[in-house]
């Protein structure tokens, strides 16, 4: 997916996404707009269609091969061997990081494709920041640091050419940005 996931309804910044019978979104600073513009973004346990709970206490155990969660049919959550994939893309401009971003205010060249945007993120306050920026992922992994706080995540900026490490981490509670990655066919 060349775009930044953006379904469900809006809530507020300042509260939780914990309607677990529907999806939730942030859109930066409770504008619609924004998540038109840059997609929304998602506490963990929203991300990954689990009980709201799962920000507050580790849950490991329902965590699937392939995850899912809130990826359209087909399709699901993107990892961190994905983004090796990505990262490793034919870089014959020898763009390195610059390549991900995307031309549209990200201070890139989007020659891999991937068309990252500057959705900044949803603080764990309830604020906002670093729009035009900073993205922010999580992925369906949690952390070892503390697994009922904690779990892996990237980001790009737009001024550096920091490469997501396979042992970043945050907070559960953060709202970052969704990718999904279409299932491959597996062989019967």
């Amino acid at each position: 997916m060349v775009e930044n996931l953006n379904i469900g309804d809006m809530v507020l910044g300042e509260n939780d996404q914990n309607d677990d019978t529907k999806i939730e979104r942030y859109c930066y600073n409770n504008d619609t707009t924004k998540c038109d513009e840059f997609g929304g973004l998602y506490q963990w346990a929203e991300m990954m269609q689990l009980p709201s709970r799962c920000n507050t206490e580790s849950c490991d155990d329902l965590i699937q091969e392939n995850h899912q969660g809130i990826c359209p049919d087909g399709w699901r959550l993107f990892t961190y061997d994905d983004y090796c994939v990505v990262r490793g893309y034919e870089d014959i401009n020898n763009d390195g990081i610059k390549g991900l971003r995307s031309t549209y205010g990200f201070s890139g060249t989007n020659s891999s494709g991937f068309s990252l945007t500057g959705a900044g993120k949803r603080t764990k306050k309830g604020g906002f920041e670093r729009l035009k920026q900073t993205i922010y992922w999580f992925y369906p992994q949690e952390h070892e640091y503390d697994e009922n706080l904690y779990v892996r995540n990237g980001y790009i900026s737009s001024t550096t050419d920091h490469a997501p490490q396979a042992s970043d981490g945050d907070e559960k509670v953060f709202g970052f940005s969704v990718r999904c990655v279409m299932v491959e066919n597996q062989a019967e």
